[in-house]
Protein backbone atom coordinates (compact mmCIF):
# COMPACT_ATOMS: atom_id res chain seq x y z
CA UNK A 1 0.00 0.00 0.00
CA UNK A 2 1.28 3.45 -0.92
CA UNK A 3 0.14 6.81 0.45
CA UNK A 4 0.79 10.08 -1.37
CA UNK A 5 1.29 13.06 0.96
CA UNK A 6 0.76 16.64 -0.17
CA UNK A 7 3.82 18.66 0.83
CA UNK A 8 3.01 22.14 2.07
CA UNK A 9 5.71 24.75 1.70
CA UNK A 10 6.22 28.49 1.72
CA UNK A 11 9.26 30.58 0.91
CA UNK A 12 11.31 27.51 0.08
CA UNK A 13 10.67 25.88 3.47
CA UNK A 14 8.54 22.91 4.47
CA UNK A 15 5.63 23.55 6.79
CA UNK A 16 5.38 21.54 10.00
CA UNK A 17 1.94 20.27 9.02
CA UNK A 18 3.61 18.11 6.37
CA UNK A 19 5.63 16.24 9.00
CA UNK A 20 2.47 15.25 10.88
CA UNK A 21 0.84 14.14 7.63
CA UNK A 22 3.85 11.92 6.89
CA UNK A 23 3.51 10.25 10.30
CA UNK A 24 -0.15 9.53 9.58
CA UNK A 25 0.58 8.24 6.08
CA UNK A 26 3.30 5.92 7.41
CA UNK A 27 0.58 4.02 9.29
CA UNK A 28 -0.97 3.15 5.93
CA UNK A 29 2.07 1.92 4.05
CA UNK A 30 4.96 3.27 1.99
CA UNK A 31 5.03 7.06 1.90
CA UNK A 32 5.41 9.07 -1.29
CA UNK A 33 5.29 12.87 -1.36
CA UNK A 34 4.06 15.43 -3.87
CA UNK A 35 5.84 18.78 -4.13
CA UNK A 36 4.15 21.28 -6.45
CA UNK A 37 5.48 24.76 -7.14
CA UNK A 38 7.94 26.75 -9.21
CA UNK A 39 11.65 26.46 -8.48
CA UNK A 40 11.02 23.95 -5.71
CA UNK A 41 14.21 21.89 -6.01
CA UNK A 42 15.28 22.75 -2.47
CA UNK A 43 11.85 21.88 -1.10
CA UNK A 44 11.94 18.53 -2.90
CA UNK A 45 15.35 17.76 -1.42
CA UNK A 46 14.09 18.66 2.04
CA UNK A 47 11.03 16.46 1.55
CA UNK A 48 13.28 13.57 0.50
CA UNK A 49 15.12 13.87 3.83
CA UNK A 50 11.96 13.43 5.92
CA UNK A 51 12.18 10.13 7.78
CA UNK A 52 9.90 7.58 6.17
CA UNK A 53 9.50 9.21 2.75
CA UNK A 54 10.47 6.77 -0.01
CA UNK A 55 9.79 8.87 -3.11
CA UNK A 56 9.17 12.52 -3.91
CA UNK A 57 7.20 13.48 -7.02
CA UNK A 58 8.02 17.02 -8.14
CA UNK A 59 5.65 19.09 -10.28
CA UNK A 60 7.81 22.12 -11.04
CA UNK A 61 6.52 24.83 -13.35
CA UNK A 62 4.76 28.15 -13.69
CA UNK A 63 1.33 26.51 -13.47
CA UNK A 64 2.14 25.50 -9.89
CA UNK A 65 3.88 28.72 -8.83
CA UNK A 66 1.14 29.63 -6.37
CA UNK A 67 -0.01 26.07 -5.68
CA UNK A 68 -3.49 26.70 -7.05
CA UNK A 69 -5.66 23.77 -6.03
CA UNK A 70 -7.22 23.55 -9.49
CA UNK A 71 -3.79 22.80 -10.97
CA UNK A 72 -2.34 20.70 -8.16
CA UNK A 73 -5.31 18.33 -7.73
CA UNK A 74 -5.11 16.79 -11.25
CA UNK A 75 -1.42 16.02 -10.66
CA UNK A 76 -2.23 14.28 -7.39
CA UNK A 77 -5.02 12.31 -9.06
CA UNK A 78 -2.72 11.17 -11.89
CA UNK A 79 -0.12 9.92 -9.40
CA UNK A 80 -2.69 8.24 -7.18
CA UNK A 81 -4.32 6.52 -10.16
CA UNK A 82 -0.93 5.36 -11.36
CA UNK A 83 0.32 3.60 -8.24
CA UNK A 84 -1.03 4.96 -4.93
CA UNK A 85 -3.83 3.78 -2.67
CA UNK A 86 -4.22 6.89 -0.51
CA UNK A 87 -3.99 10.65 -0.79
CA UNK A 88 -3.16 12.31 2.52
CA UNK A 89 -3.12 16.04 3.26
CA UNK A 90 -2.93 17.99 6.48
CA UNK A 91 -6.25 19.51 7.56
CA UNK A 92 -4.97 23.02 6.92
CA UNK A 93 -6.25 25.75 4.61
CA UNK A 94 -4.18 24.30 1.76
CA UNK A 95 -5.06 20.69 2.47
CA UNK A 96 -8.76 21.48 2.76
CA UNK A 97 -8.54 23.25 -0.58
CA UNK A 98 -6.81 20.47 -2.52
CA UNK A 99 -8.15 17.25 -0.97
CA UNK A 100 -11.87 17.71 -1.84
CA UNK A 101 -10.93 18.31 -5.47
CA UNK A 102 -8.82 15.15 -5.47
CA UNK A 103 -11.73 13.20 -3.97
CA UNK A 104 -14.16 14.58 -6.54
CA UNK A 105 -11.87 13.76 -9.46
CA UNK A 106 -11.38 10.24 -8.09
CA UNK A 107 -15.14 9.97 -7.44
CA UNK A 108 -14.63 8.84 -3.84
CA UNK A 109 -15.66 10.21 -0.47
CA UNK A 110 -13.21 12.20 1.64
CA UNK A 111 -12.56 11.31 5.28
CA UNK A 112 -11.87 14.64 6.95
CA UNK A 113 -9.93 15.67 10.04
CA UNK A 114 -8.69 12.18 10.89
CA UNK A 115 -7.26 11.91 14.42
CA UNK A 116 -6.38 8.19 14.44
CA UNK A 117 -5.88 5.38 11.96
CA UNK A 118 -7.14 1.99 13.13
CA UNK A 119 -6.57 0.00 9.93
CA UNK A 120 -6.08 0.28 6.19
CA UNK A 121 -9.73 1.30 5.73
CA UNK A 122 -10.78 2.43 9.22
CA UNK A 123 -10.32 5.96 10.50
CA UNK A 124 -11.32 7.97 13.57
CA UNK A 125 -12.52 11.56 13.30
CA UNK A 126 -14.36 14.07 15.50
CA UNK A 127 -17.91 15.16 14.66
CA UNK A 128 -20.31 17.69 16.20
CA UNK A 129 -17.47 20.13 16.96
CA UNK A 130 -15.53 17.41 18.72
CA UNK A 131 -18.33 16.38 21.08
CA UNK A 132 -18.51 12.92 19.52
CA UNK A 133 -15.92 10.70 17.90
CA UNK A 134 -16.84 8.69 14.81
CA UNK A 135 -15.10 5.60 13.50
CA UNK A 136 -15.40 5.54 9.73
CA UNK A 137 -14.81 2.55 7.46
CA UNK A 138 -14.31 3.26 3.78
CA UNK A 139 -14.77 0.73 0.99
CA UNK A 140 -13.45 3.07 -1.74
CA UNK A 141 -10.61 1.67 -3.82
CA UNK A 142 -8.69 4.94 -3.43
CA UNK A 143 -8.96 6.81 -0.14
CA UNK A 144 -8.61 10.55 0.41
CA UNK A 145 -7.85 11.78 3.92
CA UNK A 146 -7.15 15.04 5.66
CA UNK A 147 -5.43 14.56 9.02
CA UNK A 148 -5.39 16.77 12.08
CA UNK A 149 -1.78 17.77 12.66
CA UNK A 150 -2.13 17.98 16.43
CA UNK A 151 -3.18 14.31 16.60
CA UNK A 152 0.03 12.91 15.07
CA UNK A 153 3.65 13.34 16.08
CA UNK A 154 5.86 15.17 13.62
CA UNK A 155 8.11 12.94 11.55
CA UNK A 156 11.83 13.66 11.81
CA UNK A 157 12.86 16.26 9.25
CA UNK A 158 16.22 14.55 8.76
CA UNK A 159 17.29 10.96 8.27
CA UNK A 160 15.31 10.00 5.18
CA UNK A 161 16.73 9.14 1.76
CA UNK A 162 13.79 9.40 -0.61
CA UNK A 163 14.20 9.32 -4.38
CA UNK A 164 13.34 12.61 -6.12
CA UNK A 165 11.41 12.08 -9.33
CA UNK A 166 10.18 14.88 -11.65
CA UNK A 167 6.55 14.71 -12.74
CA UNK A 168 5.93 15.16 -16.44
CA UNK A 169 2.47 16.28 -17.43
CA UNK A 170 -0.25 18.42 -15.98
CA UNK A 171 -0.06 22.16 -16.41
CA UNK A 172 -2.53 25.01 -16.16
CA UNK A 173 -6.09 23.69 -15.99
CA UNK A 174 -7.38 27.14 -16.94
CA UNK A 175 -9.92 27.15 -14.11
CA UNK A 176 -8.36 29.80 -11.91
CA UNK A 177 -5.62 32.40 -11.85
CA UNK A 178 -3.54 33.98 -9.13
CA UNK A 179 -4.42 37.62 -8.51
CA UNK A 180 -2.53 38.47 -5.33
CA UNK A 181 -1.91 37.60 -1.72
CA UNK A 182 -1.96 39.65 1.45
CA UNK A 183 0.19 37.76 3.94
CA UNK A 184 0.43 38.95 7.52
CA UNK A 185 4.07 39.19 8.61
CA UNK A 186 4.92 38.63 12.26
CA UNK A 187 7.99 37.92 14.34
CA UNK A 188 5.88 35.83 16.69
CA UNK A 189 5.71 32.02 16.29
CA UNK A 190 3.27 30.53 13.79
CA UNK A 191 -0.05 29.81 15.46
CA UNK A 192 -0.29 26.12 14.56
CA UNK A 193 3.25 25.28 15.73
CA UNK A 194 3.64 27.59 18.75
CA UNK A 195 4.28 26.09 22.19
CA UNK A 196 2.41 28.92 23.91
CA UNK A 197 -0.64 30.78 22.58
CA UNK A 198 -2.35 33.83 24.07
CA UNK A 199 -5.85 34.31 22.67
CA UNK A 200 -8.31 37.15 23.10
CA UNK A 201 -12.06 37.28 22.72
CA UNK A 202 -14.86 39.73 22.08
CA UNK A 203 -14.73 40.97 25.69
CA UNK A 204 -11.68 43.07 24.79
CA UNK A 205 -14.05 45.43 23.02
CA UNK A 206 -11.78 46.84 20.32
CA UNK A 207 -8.76 46.29 18.12
CA UNK A 208 -6.78 48.82 20.19
CA UNK A 209 -7.52 46.93 23.39
CA UNK A 210 -6.43 43.69 21.72
CA UNK A 211 -3.07 45.23 20.85
CA UNK A 212 -2.75 46.90 24.26
CA UNK A 213 -3.49 43.87 26.45
CA UNK A 214 -2.96 40.66 24.48
CA UNK A 215 0.18 41.36 22.47
CA UNK A 216 2.45 42.55 25.35
CA UNK A 217 1.59 39.41 27.33
CA UNK A 218 2.26 37.23 24.28
CA UNK A 219 5.61 38.94 23.72
CA UNK A 220 6.62 38.39 27.36
CA UNK A 221 5.80 34.69 27.01
CA UNK A 222 7.30 34.29 23.53
CA UNK A 223 3.85 33.19 22.44
CA UNK A 224 1.75 33.28 19.30
CA UNK A 225 -1.40 35.39 19.28
CA UNK A 226 -4.81 33.84 18.66
CA UNK A 227 -8.41 34.95 18.82
CA UNK A 228 -11.95 33.68 19.00
CA UNK A 229 -14.20 33.89 15.97
CA UNK A 230 -16.21 36.62 17.69
CA UNK A 231 -13.08 38.77 17.98
CA UNK A 232 -12.21 38.15 14.32
CA UNK A 233 -15.76 38.87 13.14
CA UNK A 234 -15.72 42.09 15.15
CA UNK A 235 -12.63 43.16 13.21
CA UNK A 236 -10.22 43.24 16.15
CA UNK A 237 -7.67 41.02 14.38
CA UNK A 238 -7.19 39.31 10.97
CA UNK A 239 -8.66 35.90 10.08
CA UNK A 240 -5.19 34.34 10.45
CA UNK A 241 -5.56 34.62 14.22
CA UNK A 242 -8.77 32.61 14.50
CA UNK A 243 -8.69 29.46 16.63
CA UNK A 244 -11.64 27.10 16.51
CA UNK A 245 -13.73 24.77 14.41
CA UNK A 246 -13.76 27.20 11.47
CA UNK A 247 -10.27 28.51 12.22
CA UNK A 248 -7.05 26.79 13.20
CA UNK A 249 -6.81 23.66 15.34
CA UNK A 250 -4.03 24.04 17.90
CA UNK A 251 -2.60 21.98 20.75
CA UNK A 252 0.18 24.00 22.39
CA UNK A 253 1.81 23.25 25.71
CA UNK A 254 0.00 26.28 27.17
CA UNK A 255 -3.12 28.07 25.90
CA UNK A 256 -4.16 31.31 27.59
CA UNK A 257 -7.77 32.31 26.85
CA UNK A 258 -8.53 35.93 27.77
CA UNK A 259 -12.07 37.26 27.57
CA UNK A 260 -13.21 34.14 25.72
CA UNK A 261 -16.48 32.62 26.93
CA UNK A 262 -15.72 29.20 25.50
CA UNK A 263 -18.28 28.61 22.76
CA UNK A 264 -18.28 25.01 21.56
CA UNK A 265 -16.77 26.02 18.21
CA UNK A 266 -13.78 27.62 19.93
CA UNK A 267 -13.26 24.72 22.33
CA UNK A 268 -13.10 22.37 19.34
CA UNK A 269 -9.97 24.15 18.19
CA UNK A 270 -7.97 24.26 21.44
CA UNK A 271 -9.22 21.75 24.00
CA UNK A 272 -6.32 19.37 23.27
CA UNK A 273 -3.87 21.94 24.69
CA UNK A 274 -1.76 20.50 27.51
CA UNK A 275 -2.40 23.39 29.91
CA UNK A 276 -5.37 25.75 29.53
CA UNK A 277 -5.46 29.03 31.46
CA UNK A 278 -8.67 31.09 31.37
CA UNK A 279 -9.29 34.70 32.43
CA UNK A 280 -12.94 35.77 32.40
CA UNK A 281 -15.20 37.88 34.60
CA UNK A 282 -18.07 35.38 34.26
CA UNK A 283 -17.46 32.48 36.60
CA UNK A 284 -20.13 30.47 34.74
CA UNK A 285 -18.34 30.80 31.38
CA UNK A 286 -17.99 27.41 29.60
CA UNK A 287 -14.23 27.99 29.17
CA UNK A 288 -13.74 27.18 32.87
CA UNK A 289 -15.09 23.66 32.28
CA UNK A 290 -11.97 22.79 30.24
CA UNK A 291 -9.48 25.13 31.94
CA UNK A 292 -6.74 23.78 34.18
CA UNK A 293 -6.27 27.20 35.77
CA UNK A 294 -8.95 29.87 35.95
CA UNK A 295 -8.96 33.50 37.05
CA UNK A 296 -12.35 35.14 37.58
CA UNK A 297 -12.07 38.88 37.27
CA UNK A 298 -11.65 41.94 35.09
CA UNK A 299 -9.17 41.15 32.33
CA UNK A 300 -8.31 44.85 32.02
CA UNK A 301 -6.85 44.69 35.54
CA UNK A 302 -5.56 41.12 35.63
CA UNK A 303 -3.72 41.04 32.30
CA UNK A 304 -1.55 44.17 32.82
CA UNK A 305 -0.65 42.93 36.32
CA UNK A 306 0.23 39.50 34.97
CA UNK A 307 2.30 41.02 32.17
CA UNK A 308 4.16 43.25 34.63
CA UNK A 309 5.06 40.35 36.93
CA UNK A 310 6.48 38.18 34.14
Amino acid sequence: MIALVLVEHEGGHLKDATLSAVTAAAKLGEVHALVAGEGVGAVAEAAAKIAGVARVHVADGGAYAHQLAENVAPVAVAIVNDHCDYFVAAATTTGKNVAPRVAALLDVMQVSDVIAIEGPDTFVRPIYAGNAIATVKSSDAKKVLTVRGTAFEKAAAEGGSGVVEPYAGGGDAGLSSFVGAEIAASERPELTSAKIIVSGGRALGSSDAFHQYIEPLADKLGAAVGASRAAVDAGYVPNDYQVGQTGKIVAPECYVAIGISGAIQHLAGMKDSKLIVAINKDEEAPIFQVADLGLVGDLFKIVPELTEKL
